[in-house]
C-alpha cells in the first residue's frame, strides 16, 4: 500500500514539473486564464512558515556633534561606561561624560523563514533618545534578541540615513528624516529558527485573504494537476498531501506554488483614515439610490487689540481693548443624487463636483453607510 502510495506521489510531482512548465494553460480550462490569473504562492503562504522579529539595544558613535544629551538621556553614558568595562577601559566613578558624538539606538530586523548561520540582512536603526541626527554614525555590535530573549543575529556597521541637515544663526533645515536609518547586510545570523515545513505527510497553504472561493478555486487548481490531493478545510486552509521524503516535498511545493489560479473579486471595501484624511475604495464599491446634500460651513473668529487711553486729567490708566469679531459664511451647497448600482468612479466623479474634500468625503461615506446607501464595509483605522 505505502509502495503505491509512493508510486502515486511521483506520478503526481511528474506531472505538477510538466503542468508547471506550460503554465496550466489548457484551453478547456474554465478556472484558470491568462488574463488575472495569480500563482498560488502570491496569494498564500504554507502554514508554520514565517518570519520572525528581532530586537536589540546598542550605541551609535562617530556622529558630528548630532548625538544624545547626556544630561536628558543618562542610559546613554550609562550604556557607554558599560561597555568600556566590558573592553578593559575603567572609568572613574563620579566622572562627567560630555558626549555628543554617541546616540542610543533601536535595532530591529525581521529574520525569515530558513536563514542560516552566516547570512546577512539589512537592520532598521532608530535613535530613542535625542540625538539630532545618525547621519554618518557607525552602529557597534549588537545582540538581536527574539521573544524568547535568545540572540538570532549580531548588528554592526555604518549607519545610511535618507535624509539631509543644516543650521546657522537659529535657522535649520531639514530633509526627510534624521533619527533613524538602515544598515545594508549590517545583520549576521548566528543561531537558525527551527521550521517544519508539514506535518506528516500533509502541507497546508493558507491564504493571506480569507474567502471561500478563492480556497475552493485553488483546490481545484491543485487537484487538476495531482488528483484528489488538495481539500479545502475552510475559507483560508487548503490541506495538501505531499510526500514525506525532503527531497521530494521540496520539489512538490515547488510545483504547487507556479500554479495560476483566478481569485474571485474581494469584498466591496472603504478604508479611512481619520487622522490622514486618506479614503481608499475597492473597484466592488457601489451604492444604493440615495441623494447628498453637501454645504461648507465657515467660522473665523478674529481678535484685534487696541489701546484705550484716558484724558490726561482724568487718573484712568493706560489699558489694552481686545476687539473679537466672528463671522460665519455659509457655503453653496448641492444635492446629488446617486442612482443604484453606480460604481466607484461615478461615486468619485459626483463627490468631487460638489466640492467635498476627503474629510468631507469621510463624513458622507459614513453617513451613506448608516442610511443602508453604501453596499461596503466602512473600516475608520
Amino acid at each position: 500500500m505505502k509502495q503505491k502510495l509512493f508510486s502515486s506521489i511521483k506520478t503526481c510531482l511528474l506531472v505538477l514539473g510538466v503542468l508547471s512548465a506550460c503554465s496550466l494553460l489548457t484551453p478547456h480550462s474554465s478556472l484558470l486564464t491568462a488574463a488575472n490569473a495569480e500563482r498560488i504562492k502570491d496569494i498564500a503562504s504554507i502554514a508554520g512558515v514565517r518570519s520572525n522579529q528581532l530586537v536589540g539595544y546598542g550605541l551609535v558613535v562617530g556622529l558630528d556633534g548630532t548625538g544624545d544629551q547626556t544630561s536628558q538621556a543618562p542610559f546613554t553614558t550609562q550604556s557607554l561606561i558599560s561597555m568600556l568595562g566590558n573592553l578593559g577601559v575603567t572609568v572613574p566613578p563620579g566622572t562627567t561624560l560630555q558626549l555628543k558624538n554617541v546616540a542610543a539606538v533601536m535595532v530591529t530586523m525581521n529574520l525569515p523563514p530558513f536563514a542560516q548561520p552566516g547570512q546577512q540582512f539589512d537592520v532598521n536603526v532608530s535613535s530613542m533618545a535625542n540625538a539630532k541626527s545618525l547621519k554618518g554614525g557607525m552602529l557597534l555590535m549588537t545582540p538581536l534578541k527574539g521573544a524568547d530573549g535568545r540572540v538570532y543575529a549580531i548588528a554592526q556597521g555604518s549607519i545610511i540615513v535618507g535624509g539631509a541637515g543644516a543650521a546657522a544663526g537659529g535657522t535649520s533645515v531639514t530633509v526627510n528624516h534624521l533619527s533613524a536609518g538602515r544598515v545594508p547586510a549590517g545583520a549576521t545570523v548566528e543561531r537558525a529558527v527551527a521550521m517544519s515545513v508539514g506535518q506528516g505527510d500533509t502541507i497546508v497553504y493558507e491564504l493571506s485573504t480569507a474567502d471561500f472561493g478563492t480556497a475552493q478555486r485553488v483546490a481545484n487548481a491543485i487537484n487538476q494537476a495531482a488528483p484528489g490531493m488538495a481539500m479545502p478545510l475552510d475559507a483560508r486552509r487548503i490541506q495538501v498531501r505531499a510526500p514525506e521524503a525532503i527531497s521530494e516535498r521540496v520539489a512538490f511545493i515547488g510545483a504547487i506554488e507556479n500554479l495560476d489560479v483566478t481569485t474571485l473579486a474581494g469584498a466591496a471595501r472603504v478604508i479611512v483614515n481619520s487622522r490622514t484624511g486618506s479614503v481608499v475604495m475597492n473597484q466592488a464599491v457601489a451604492l444604493q439610490e440615495c441623494a447628498v446634500a453637501h454645504g461648507n460651513l465657515s467660522v473665523t473668529v478674529s481678535d484685534n487689540a487696541s489701546v484705550s487711553q484716558p484724558n490726561a486729567l482724568s487718573g484712568g490708566q493706560t489699558t489694552v481693548v481686545e476687539n473679537g469679531t466672528v463671522d460665519i459664511k455659509q457655503g453653496g451647497g448641492g444635492l446629488v443624487r446617486f442612482k443604484p448600482g453606480v460604481t466607484l468612479a461615478e461615486v468619485v466623479k459626483a463627490l468631487n463636483a460638489v466640492g467635498a474634500n476627503p474629510l468631507d468625503l469621510i463624513n458622507i461615506l459614513q453617513a451613506m453607510k448608516a442610511a443602508g446607501a453604501l453596499r461596503a464595509e466602512l473600516e475608520v483605522i
